[in-house]
């Protein structure tokens, strides 16, 4: 009742912004409600509602209240169309103007530079003039029923109906009207489905029909007829011919002819490949030579021009500055050759991967059935510097940060980038000493180039066998530093890094070779240093990872890419991350002492396994449902007396994790942290484990504009391998876990501006494993007198982008 009362004073207060939906509906016309589909059987439902051209708009029923509608009724109120429209017919006679002036002296700074701001003036009236306010565009009108778009609706149907093969469909509608609402149902009958009874193949060309004959169609006898698999053999069948030589062959020659028996239900397919107009048959085309040029970036360098031939490849450069054997491993054309459209696309692509040129552009010229392969490169600046200042968000403070990069391109002249990097900021932390949350100071900075190729193995054929698999060679050396109340930590950073990936970019590949840290903490306040001598103390050795400390490591990664994850649009896609580690691998090989009480510097052996996997799943193009399971294991061995390092332990809870709990706070296990005064549970301190299992799933709808909304439920929780005295319950055990599982759930809020993603997620704690065993189920403290719960069982979250 108090949500009903506030949704009604927020009624009040809109003012002209009626809250009804319904309400200043014209006579005679209708809001449309709802949108009915009838007689579905074997047509998906998700296939057939794009097709509907009016949707309703997202409302409350039991108020017929519309946010969306609201918001444009409300921006409405403030719009004037004729005052825009003369505002726009005003800014573009001024733009002529400056225009005309500009054609006189186009070196004029001045109108450049107006002409510039009239510009973007004249856009944003034009946007405003079509959508509309800020309001108008954030919010939608209210959805008028119009007859016309239902006619149109039923036709679409109709048509999509009969390309997927329901020749014989029926489609209607009717509409029931109620006060100011309408109620369209739309009445399919499908009848059979027509499945196809035979393909035929006709071509004079016999290469062609050997090549279409040896390949899987698209098309497939007794199954249903299907207008999309049609274009989709077509265009096949183009890239099927491209790839084997038919340079000039376009799908155009492609002909389809679609016999209909209605008794029998069935279609005979003829496909047809007409003859070209310029010769009498389709011809293969071979390459015959190949020429690579980087042009000058200005005219200056125009007689310096530096001529090479590697590979059957002409080269010409300006300058003696590039080497012909790196560009030679990432072209995948050869003399002699038939032409492939694929290696052209994969040969740029490569090139452009190599981040030197501004462009990469192939083209062909034809001598008969001879072509002549051109390759037209710009270089890329030489320098170039990148700056970035921004907010992170950490224990829901605000801590900003400033980060720039220099890159120099071709360092060594064979294709090198020499990187510089640094970044400084302040980081929201929770102290572990009883002073709050503050800003930690973090600083860092590092050196890296990047060789195009693999370093090792080096033989004469490494480049052109690795170089459709976009090979790089990282070395880095870096500093890091951060100053936090309870002590300073600094550390030097050495890698050797390999990347690579699949010919269709799905699969990534990391290999760190060397992964080399130095790590010192040269001061520690008496206060922290009390906390890590009562847990050393309690068996908990984590003092130990406190110690000066020489930290290596081996480690891989791979990452698969299941139809471009990341890319949110309508299609199904899922990622998943596998990563390996193999940490003090050296110190097998020489007699070094364990960790113990004496031990003045820390030596670190373990090994680590992550596994990430995360699955999206539209409903239809304003819903969908996204889920993540992670799972991660690592063992200290060896002379780590069972201690990792700090930075390589597992932690739960935050905004990407355990949402409803405070970040690296959960667990592990059923370990109870200690109480406050005021009687609630003390999150002061971060909780490593050696163990993680945790999985999200989350619903997604855009509610109105910008504004997305999400319902979520986070589940896991961390562990130790091994009963640890410190903190009971924390220990891994195969009879136990599934009662540890932390539970979590709650309502986020997003604005999507395709560039920048603001979210704000609200999480209670529905199970808490800290309890004892039938007091876990906690989501029943809330109530209206405290519609959070309990003293932190209420947790936000605010981040950018998606949680996963």
């Amino acid at each position: 009742m108090k949500f009903i009362k506030y949704i009604l004073f927020i009624c009040v207060l809109g003012g002209m912004a009626a809250c009804s939906i319904t309400k200043n509906v014209p006579e005679g016309k209708y809001v449309l409600f709802e949108n009915n589909l009838e007689g579905l059987d074997k047509v998906n439902e998700e296939d057939i509602s794009p097709l509907i051209k009016q949707e309703p708009n997202t409302f409350i029923p039991l108020l017929n209240y519309s946010l969306g509608v609201n918001i444009y009724r409300f921006g409405e109120a403030f719009y004037d169309s004729a005052e825009v429209a003369e505002k726009l017919q005003e800014k573009r006679e001024e733009l002529r103007e400056v225009s005309t002036q500009r054609g006189e002296d186009s070196d004029n700074r001045k109108l450049i530079k107006k002409q510039d701001k009239l510009e973007s003036k004249v856009n944003s009236l034009e946007k405003k003039a079509e959508f509309g306010n800020f309001l108008m565009r954030t919010g939608n009108p209210a959805t008028i029923l119009d007859s016309s778009q239902t006619k149109i609706s039923v036709t679409e149907i109709d048509n999509y109906l009969y390309n997927k093969g329901f020749m014989d469909a029926n489609v209607g509608f009717e509409v029931e009207t109620k006060k100011k609402k309408a109620f369209v149902t739309y009445k399919i009958d499908e009848k059979q489905p027509y499945l196809i009874d035979s393909i035929y193949i006709r071509t004079e060309n016999q290469e062609i029909l050997k090549l279409i004959k040896s390949s899987e169609s698209e098309l497939k006898v007794k199954e249903n007829y299907d207008q999309d698999k049609i274009v989709a053999e077509r265009n096949r069948l183009e890239e099927l011919l491209k790839n084997n030589g038919f340079f000039m062959f376009s799908k155009s020659f492609i002909e389809y002819n679609v016999f209909q028996d209605t008794s029998k239900k069935t279609v005979v397919i003829e496909e047809l490949i007409r003859k070209p107009t310029f010769t009498d048959i389709h011809e293969v085309y071979t390459i015959d030579s190949i020429y690579f040029r980087v042009n000058p970036p200005s005219n200056e360098f125009i007689d310096q021009k530096i001529t090479a031939e590697y590979r059957d490849i002409d080269f010409s450069f300006y300058r003696d500055r590039y080497s012909e054997k790196i560009f030679s491993s990432r072209v995948f054309l050869n003399t002699g050759d038939r032409y492939n459209r694929l290696e052209v696309l994969e040969s740029q692509r490569q090139l452009s991967n190599l981040d030197l040129f501004r462009f990469v552009n192939i083209s062909f010229d034809t001598v008969g059935t001879s072509l002549t392969a051109k390759i037209i490169t710009q270089p890329n600046q030489k320098y170039q510097l990148t700056n970035q200042l921004g907010l992170s968000i950490t224990e829901q403070l605000p801590g900003p940060f400033f980060s720039a990069s220099l890159r120099n391109r071709n360092f060594f002249r064979a294709g090198e980038i020499l990187e510089f990097n640094f970044r400084a900021g302040l980081e929201g932390v929770a102290s572990a000493t009883d002073q709050g949350v503050y800003q930690s100071r973090e600083l860092g900075t590092s050196a890296s180039i990047i060789f195009p190729r693999f370093l090792i193995p080096f033989f004469p054929t490494s480049l052109e066998k690795y170089g459709r698999y976009n090979p790089n060679t990282r070395t880095l050396i870096g500093f890091n530093y951060t100053n936090r109340p309870e002590y300073t930590r600094s550390g030097l950073n050495a890698l050797l890094s390999y990347t690579w990936a699949t010919r269709n970019n799905r699969q990534q590949f990391t290999f760190n070779l060397m992964d080399l840290n130095y790590i010192r903490t040269p001061s520690i306040t008496p206060d922290f240093l009390d906390v890590l001598t009562n847990l050393a103390n309690q068996g908990n050795n984590l003092i130990w990872s406190f110690l000066p400390s020489i930290v290596s490591s081996v480690s891989g990664q791979t990452i698969i890419n299941f139809n471009r994850y990341g890319e949110f649009d309508s299609n199904r896609s899922s990622l998943l991350k596998l990563f390996a580690e193999s940490g003090g691998t050296t110190l097998n090989l020489i007699d070094a002492v364990s960790n113990n009480e004496a031990t003045d510097f820390a030596r670190f052996q373990w090994l680590k396994f992550q596994a990430d996997f995360r699955r999206y799943f539209p409903i239809d193009k304003k819903q969908t449902v996204a889920y993540r399971l992670n799972f991660g294991i690592a063992k200290p061995y060896g002379l780590s007396s069972g201690i990792l390092p700090y930075e390589k332990y597992f932690f739960a809870g935050g905004g990407t994790s355990i949402r409803a709990w405070q970040a690296r706070r959960l667990g592990p296990g059923s370990y109870t942290p200690p109480l406050t005064e005021e009687g609630y549970f003390d999150y002061r301190f971060e909780q490593p484990a050696e163990m993680i299992l945790e999985s999200m799933l989350e619903y997604r709808r855009n509610l109105v504009g910008y504004f997305d909304m999400a319902l979520f439920i986070d589940a896991g929780n961390s562990w130790n391998i091994g009963y640890e005295p410190s903190r009971p319950g924390s220990d891994f055990r195969y009879d136990r876990f599934y009662k540890e599982i932390a539970v979590g759930t709650g309502i986020g809020l997003r604005m999507d501006f395709d560039f920048l993603i603001i979210r704000l997620d609200m999480a209670t704690k529905a199970i808490d494993p800290a309890r004892p065993e039938g007091e876990r189920w906690i989501l029943d403290n809330l109530s209206f007198k405290r519609p959070l719960g309990e003293k932190g069982q209420t947790v936000f979250n605010f981040g950018i982008g998606y949680p996963f």
